[in-house]
């Protein structure tokens, strides 16, 4: 569980994040959404202490971030994974380099069980061996975000980020990312944040969601309530979205 309380953070004296207090459950695809420059995207790294906050708490569990200091915070970040807007892969190493990358990193593992850690992250991705050898460009999109996911979770985290997963993708892959991300949230009970503008992504994985608009919190709920809220500021944001419109028509 990840839960930030009350948090400010500005830029040059304007206000990005205003009052901004939230609980990220263990276990479900947490989303975060909100217009360009809602300040979602700020929240998110200030999460990941890219940013430091003006004023309030970041909890890990029981572990209160900010008042961290370095190496309790490198500590950590071991316990992070990253899935970021574009992937992120090397582009100069093969598939199977990219998962073991973080491995060579941050672990003393032998050469046999950094082997079997990069398949069994592979295997749950669904990327089939005759893949491992092959670089980036060789391979879709969507894969890239398979690989990227797989490259994620290669030191088991408790905690996973992710950037826009969907970002380039079209919808078919999209919904794939998505479930994949759910699977694998459920199964390693990782507390999963996802910051996406996504409306398929809500509706679909939507177990929490925080709607951000102008860095303050607009709206809290579940995919299943954003369908019935009367929300004015959330409605605004989403009714275009033809999916949605379709799903409120049919609720209605």
């Amino acid at each position: 569980m990840i839960e930030v309380k009350n948090i400010y953070k500005s830029f040059d004296g304007a206000n990005v994040l205003k009052d901004i207090s939230n609980r990220f459950e263990q276990g479900k695809t947490n989303l975060i959404i909100g217009r360009s420059g809602s300040g979602k995207t700020v929240l998110l790294k200030s999460i990941l202490g890219l940013y430091d906050i003006d004023q309030g708490e970041i909890w890990y569990d029981n572990r209160e971030f900010v008042k961290m200091h370095h190496k309790e915070r490198k500590k950590l970040r071991r316990e992070i994974g990253m899935v970021f807007q574009g992937g992120a892969l090397f582009d100069s190493l093969s598939v199977e380099a990219n998962i073991r990358f973080p491995l060579d990193m941050f672990t003393h593992q032998s050469p046999v069980e950094k082997k079997k850690r990069v398949e069994f992250c592979l295997e749950h991705v669904n990327i089939e061996k005759s893949a491992f050898k092959l670089f980036p460009s060789e391979i879709s999109g969507g894969m890239q975000k398979r690989v990227a996911i797989a490259r994620a979770i290669a030191l088991n985290p408790k905690y996973l980020f992710c950037d826009e997963p969907n970002s380039g993708l079209d919808p078919e892959t999209a919904t794939i990312i998505d479930q994949l991300i759910q699977h694998l949230t459920r199964e390693f009970e990782m507390t999963t944040i996802i910051n996406t503008h996504d409306m398929n992504s809500v509706i679909e994985i939507g177990e929490s969601v925080l709607f951000i608009a102008k860095g303050e919190v607009a709206w809290t709920g579940s995919n299943k309530e954003i369908l019935e809220t009367r929300n004015k500021k959330l409605n605004d944001f989403i009714f275009a979205n033809k999916l949605y419109a379709q799903l409120r028509e049919e609720k209605n």
